[in-house]
C-alpha cells in the first residue's frame, strides 16, 4: 500500500494552535569515574548493571517530562490518565522524536539542537561523530500535533 512520504514538518500546524519543543536529559554525570573504580576492582556485572541502570533513568526521566509537558506546561492533554500498559503502547498525544532514529535520520541535527539548549550547562555534549556525552543521555523534540507519529523516511510507517 502506498503512503505518502512525510517528514516532521508535516506535525506543525499551520495555525499555531500546536507546539514544538527541544529537549535533552542524562543520567550519566560523574558514570565514567564510576566505572573507572568498577574495572579497576574487575566488577564486570557491577559495571553493566551500572550502565543499564543509567540507560533506564534517563529513559525514564525523557518519558517523565514528556508527561509534563503533555499535562502541566503545554497543557493540551491536562486531564490525560494513561496506565502503564497504556504509556508503554505510546497511547498519548504528541511524539519525541530524536536525531539518529528513523523520522529523523540525521546526526547532525543534534549540533543545533544542543547549541539551543545549551546542554553543556548540563554536562552534555556531543562527540566527533556526533554520540551523545555521557552515553546514558537522550535529545530530541516534543511535538503536540494530534496527528503526529512515529514513521520512516523513505519507507512505511511503523
Amino acid at each position: 500500500k502506498a503512503r505518502p512520504n512525510q517528514s516532521l514538518a508535516d506535525f506543525i500546524s499551520p495555525h499555531g494552535d500546536d507546539h514544538i519543543g527541544l529537549f535533552a536529559v542524562t543520567a550519566g554525570l560523574d558514570m565514567e569515574d564510576r566505572l573507572a573504580r568498577m574495572d579497576a576492582e574487575f566488577d564486570d556485572y557491577g559495571s553493566i548493571m551500572f550502565k543499564a541502570l543509567a540507560d533506564r533513568l534517563v529513559e525514564a526521566f525523557a518519558e517523565y517530562l514528556h508527561e509534563k509537558v503533555r499535562k502541566d506546561d503545554w497543557a493540551y492533554a491536562a486531564d490525560e490518565q494513561l496506565s502503564a500498559a497504556e504509556m508503554i503502547k505510546e497511547k498519548y498525544r504528541g511524539i519525541r522524536p530524536a536525531p539518529g532514529y528513523p523520522a529523523c535520520p540525521k546526526h547532525e541535527v543534534k549540533t543545533d539542537l544542543f547549541r539551543a539548549l545549551d546542554a553543556e550547562k548540563i554536562g552534555m555534549s556531543l562527540t566527533e561523530s556526533l554520540a551523545m556525552w555521557p552515553a546514558s543521555s537522550i535529545s530530541g523534540f516534543y511535538f503536540s500535533h494530534p496527528e503526529s507519529r512515529y514513521f520512516n523516511v523513505g519507507g512505511n510507517i511503523w
